[in-house]
C-alpha cells in the first residue's frame, strides 16, 4: 500500500477507535435516591476483614459483614446500562438495602476505575467490589454457540465466583444484567439449600425439552448419558442462582465445569453457550425456588428476539434473557409491551437533561 494511502487509513481508524472511547466515556447515569434500612433490619457485623483485595480500599472493611446479602454481578461497558437498572431494582425493592454488598467481575483488560466511578457516581453509598477476570481462564475452552454474545469469556465468570470471591463471602445471589427485581432479594438470599450437599437453588422448569440442550453425540454414548442417572434432571437459567460459596469449594465444582467444557472441544456434546456444563453438574441435584423469581425469556429467542408475555403466576423478578434487550429495543424506538417494566429502572442521563 502506497505510504500516503497508508497514513490515511491509520489516521481513519485512530478517529474511529477514539469516537468509539469517547462515546463509552460520555455515557452518563443519573445519580439514584439513596435508600435506607427499615427499623428493624439487623446490624450487619464485621467478622473479617482481610480480604486481599485492595482495589477498592473504601469498602474493604464490610465485604465480610455478616448478615449481609451479598449480590454478583458481572459488569463491562455494553451492559452496564441494564446492571445500573438491575442495581436500582436490588435496591429500591429492598426491605435493608444498606446491608447488601454487591460483588462486580469484570474482565482483566477492562477500565475497572471508569467502571468503578459511574457506580460510585450513581450510587454514592453503594458498598462494593471489582474483581478483574482473567479471560485465559476460558478463552481455549469456549466452544461457539448459536448466538456470538454467549461466547464472551464474561459469560463463564460466574464458573469462578468461588475463586474469585474472598473466601469469607459464604454465601451469594447471582444476577444476570438484563433483569429488574420488583420484590425483597433478601427473600431469595434465604432460600434454603436443604441437605449438605446442594450447591445451589434456582427455579426448575420440567416441561422443557431437557434433551434439545445436548447433541445426539452425548445421548448416543451410555458413558455420557448415564451421567443423569438417578438424577431428574431439569432445565434451569443460570441467570439467577443462589450459591452456597463453601460447598462449592468443598466439591471443587469449578473443575468439574471445566472438564465438561474440555470434553466438549474434543467431540461437541451440547449446543449453547455456557449453560450446558452447569446442566451436567447441578442439574436434578438443585434446590428448587419458585418461578416468580426468574421470570426469563423476556428478550425472545436467540435468534429474532420476539416479544414475549410473562409466564402465568406472580412476578417477584423480570428476566430479558434472549437476544432482544429493553434498552436497545427502546432505544430504537420499538419496544416490546413489557419493556415499559424496565424503563423506570433506566438511569441513562439523556442529551436534553444533560442540556437543561
Amino acid at each position: 500500500m502506497p505510504k500516503p494511502l497508508l497514513f490515511s487509513f491509520l489516521f481513519l481508524s485512530l478517529s474511529l477507535l477514539s469516537n468509539a472511547t469517547i462515546l463509552t466515556l460520555s455515557q452518563q447515569f443519573k445519580e439514584a435516591p439513596q435508600f435506607y434500612n427499615s427499623p428493624d433490619c439487623p446490624s450487619i457485623t464485621n467478622t473479617n476483614t482481610n480480604t486481599n483485595h485492595n482495589n477498592n480500599d473504601n469498602n474493604n472493611n464490610v465485604i465480610c459483614y455478616d448478615g449481609a446479602v451479598h449480590v454478583a454481578m458481572t459488569l463491562d461497558t455494553q451492559y452496564i446500562r441494564g446492571s445500573m437498572a438491575a442495581i436500582l431494582s436490588v435496591l429500591q425493592h429492598s426491605s435493608c438495602p444498606e446491608n447488601n454488598i454487591f460483588h462486580f467481575v469484570t474482565t482483566a483488560t477492562a477500565n475497572a476505575s471508569l467502571l468503578r466511578a459511574t457506580l460510585s457516581t450513581s450510587f454514592p453509598y453503594l458498598k462494593f467490589q471489582i474483581y478483574p477476570f482473567d479471560d485465559a481462564h476460558v478463552s481455549g475452552l469456549i466452544s461457539t454457540s448459536i448466538r456470538s454474545a454467549l461466547d464472551c469469556p464474561l459469560n463463564y465468570a460466574r464458573s469462578y465466583l468461588p475463586i474469585i470471591l474472598p473466601s469469607c463471602v459464604r454465601r451469594v445471589v447471582y444476577l444476570d444484567s438484563d433483569l429488574v427485581l420488583v420484590d425483597d432479594i433478601a427473600k431469595l438470599a434465604a432460600t434454603p439449600l436443604g441437605g449438605d450437599d446442594t450447591v445451589l437453588a434456582a427455579p426448575e422448569y420440567c416441561n422443557a425439552n431437557f434433551t434439545s440442550y445436548f447433541t445426539p453425540t452425548f445421548w448416543s454414548n451410555p458413558s455420557l448419558s448415564l451421567t443423569f442417572a438417578n438424577r431428574k434432571p431439569c432445565y434451569f437459567n443460570t441467570g439467577v442462582m443462589v450459591i452456597d460459596l463453601d460447598r462449592w469449594r468443598a466439591g471443587d465444582f469449578t473443575n468439574k465445569i471445566e472438564e465438561w467444557m474440555e470434553l466438549q472441544k474434543r467431540m461437541r456434546i451440547y449446543q449453547l453457550g455456557s449453560l450446558p456444563p452447569f446442566l451436567l453438574v447441578f442439574a436434578g441435584k438443585i434446590a428448587p425456588v419458585d418461578h416468580k423469581w426468574n421470570q426469563h425469556g423476556l428478550g425472545g429467542d436467540n435468534f429474532r428476539g420476539l416479544c414475549r408475555d410473562l409466564h402465568p403466576g406472580p412476578v417477584s423478578l423480570l428476566h430479558w434473557s434472549g437476544k432482544g434487550k429493553p434498552w436497545a429495543r427502546l432505544d430504537a424506538n420499538r419496544p416490546c409491551p413489557l419493556d415499559a417494566l424496565w424503563a423506570p429502572y433506566d438511569l441513562l442521563q439523556t442529551p436534553f437533561a444533560l442540556d437543561s
